[in-house]
């Protein structure tokens, strides 16, 4: 999405969108763990 559809939305860049599906949660939050880990957050 361009910066101006993005406004219209009322999405900024600090949002963080999860999907998710029937995996383990602690799969899930190993993964998102990790994922966090590399970005330096």
């Amino acid at each position: 999405m361009g910066e101006e559809a993005l406004a219209e939305a009322g999405v900024s860049h600090f949002l963080l969108r999860l999907s998710v599906g029937l995996e383990d949660a602690e799969d899930l939050i190993a993964d998102l763990q990790q994922a966090l880990e590399l970005v330096g957050a």
